[in-house]
């Protein structure tokens, strides 16, 4: 599993959560943090390189794009690359929101790269469900949860101001298409009103995970001893311990280490 930092760690909670026997590897590209504001070609380099090394070097059964923004921009190339399968973030987190509305009036937010991408829209358009559909990008959210600013006054001024076009469009769901959103929740749902239902994509990926490797025979059996879980950083091992642990808990203990062939 890897992101671009930290925001996938709600994505490693949940697979951790709901497929304890599994191993797990995460890597945080710490080192080339953000992606969100990065060209879509540079991204996709990035996450081929990441993911190359995770098959090469780990020997991993299945890879889980835990980045919208790598997702958005890797995620068709991945699959046709590797031979494992590769999971990713998007298209779950559109269906668990098409479920979630009532009003059939729906809201993605998510960082400039992922919004401007249009992997949202077109991953809504697939399901062939009636909606509207608006969405709007957040530059400033993923600052906020990485400095374990997640409510507070400047917070909430931002987040007036970012979700406005989703306000006003009265959307009764709205899909947190960053996975560093989660930890802006509460702060989110103050300014939407507590009508508007906040669909995350990582519960709803971490059961992909499982209906995936259900299906190609990759499940890890119960009772065959502990699962392991390794967090490797690109960057500042200390500052993604530091921060890593406070996101995901005390299952973070240790982090690695990773250089770049």
């Amino acid at each position: 599993m890897f992101d671009s930092g930290f925001g996938g760690l709600t994505v490693a909670r949940a697979v951790m959560d709901l497929l304890p026997d599994e191993h797990l590897v995460y890597l945080g590209d710490t080192g080339r943090y953000p992606y969100g504001p990065r060209p879509q070609p540079e991204v996709r380099d990035f996450a081929l390189e990441i993911a190359d090394t995770m098959v090469d070097r780990f020997d991993v059964k299945a890879v889980v794009v835990a980045c919208n923004t790598a997702a958005a921009a890797a995620l068709d190339t991945l699959t046709e690359s590797l031979a494992v399968p590769v999971i990713g973030v998007i298209e779950p987190g559109a269906r668990a929101l098409i479920a979630a509305t009532r009003n059939r009036r729906v809201g993605v937010i998510g960082t400039v790269g992922t919004i401007g991408s249009g992997a949202y829209q077109r991953a809504v358009e697939a399901t062939n469900a009636q909606v509207d559909l608006t969405c709007a990008a957040c530059p400033g959210f993923v600052e906020f949860v990485e400095r374990g600013e997640t409510t507070g006054d400047q917070v909430t001024v931002l987040a007036e101001r970012l979700l406005a076009p989703v306000c006003d469009a009265d959307v009764d769901a709205l899909l947190l298409g960053c996975t560093h959103y989660p930890y802006l929740a509460r702060t989110i749902s103050d300014v939407m009103g507590r009508n508007v239902v906040l669909v995350s994509s990582a519960d709803e990926t971490a059961f992909e995970v499982r209906v995936v490797l259900d299906a190609t025979g990759l499940a890890r059996k119960g009772g065959c001893g502990g699962a392991t879980h390794r967090f490797l950083s690109s960057g500042d091992v200390a500052w993604f311990e530091e921060i890593g642990r406070r996101l995901l808990g005390p299952e973070l203990d240790h982090a690695e280490a990773i250089e770049w062939a």
